[in-house]
């Protein structure tokens, strides 16, 4: 993060848009996990850059969401959700989201208006504590699932827990309610400076990244109870073929031998049907057609395992590291 900032701030590197007027930064967005964060920043970006799912804890990894308009530009970081790890791999995403908010220059903290608060509220709270000193607005979402008496008495029960966070927001992101106005709020708390990422960029992240994470989402549509979260997925091929066609391979790893009958099921109608739709969410985000290989393993204990972890791509770092 500190040398993509060293380097936009760079005259010779700098990009188009770097006027005095010019505003740029990073923005968290974190909460406890399911409380709507990927979609909100799907709904700020106008697609779909983060994977979405009922299930908790669905963004593993930061993911950046680049917004360039005239006289700004916004990175909004989504997080994994901010929640007390009982594992290596929970750390891990504690440890993402903490990072992001390190490098941030304004904080949305959104909180779901369907429930009550819980201990990963009061977790999120306890995290944002110290940083105060960065601008911060509490925001609750999920407008649209709750009726105004609800969302009143949602509204106190947060305000309860975030004393001293005077900037509110209500919103929903799914229906872009009040989204016009948290994101003036956004721009104003930016500071001057340069245009980090090309204006038609979305995102800091790879496509081969993208399609595994398309992969997981309808591994978490498609399955029940803990099977998705023992779930990762590791692109083995990515290869433009003949034709304009896309050949991918993906190994899917789980935890047990009856997670992975569960995941390939009866006569593998299971992964079928996970391999059927994330080829035509693939297709959709790379405009070529894709042929995808879909293959289950097991590696026991995969999520406890710091080896794996880092096979697969988690840095198992401890939040004291």
């Amino acid at each position: 993060m500190a040398e993509d900032r060293q380097q936009a701030s760079n005259p010779e590197s700098d990009l188009e848009g770097n006027e005095s007027d010019f505003r740029s930064g990073y923005v968290a967005v974190v909460g406890a996990p399911n409380v709507g964060k990927s979609t909100l920043v799907n709904a700020f970006l106008g697609q779909k850059l983060s994977i979405v799912s009922p299930k908790p804890q669905t963004t593993r990894h930061r993911i950046m969401g680049i917004l360039t308009e005239e006289h700004y530009q916004i990175v909004f970081m989504d997080t994994p959700g901010l929640h007390r790890p009982h594992n290596p791999f929970g750390e891990y995403m504690v440890a993402t989201a903490d990072e992001a908010l390190a490098d941030a220059d304004a904080i949305l903290w959104l909180v779901d208006a369907t429930r009550d608060p819980n201990n990963d509220d009061a977790h999120v709270a306890e995290a944002l504590a110290p940083l105060r000193e960065i601008p911060l607005a509490l925001v609750l979402n999920k407008l649209d699932l709750a009726a105004e008496a609800v969302r009143l008495a949602r509204q106190a029960q947060y305000g309860e827990l975030a004393q001293g966070i005077d900037v509110r927001f209500r919103v929903s992101a799914a229906t872009r309610e009040g989204l016009d106005h948290l994101l003036q709020w956004v721009v104003e708390q930016l500071p001057p400076g340069p245009q980090y990422y090309p204006e038609d960029q979305l995102t800091d992240r790879e496509e081969r990244f993208l399609v595994a994470e398309l992969i997981r989402e309808q591994v978490l549509l498609n399955l029940r109870e803990e099977v998705p979260h023992s779930v990762a997925v590791s692109l083995d091929d990515f290869v433009e073929r003949d034709q304009g066609k896309t050949y991918i391979a993906a190994t899917l790893y789980v935890e047990k031998e009856s997670q992975k009958r569960i995941l390939v099921g009866s006569g593998g109608a299971v992964l079928r049907r996970i391999s059927t739709a994330a080829r035509l969410q693939a297709e959709e985000l790379l405009g070529s057609q894709i042929y995808l290989q879909l293959w289950v393993k097991v590696r026991p204990n995969w999520r406890r395992n710091l080896g794996y972890l880092n096979e697969l791509g988690f840095s198992a770092r401890r939040k004291s590291d």
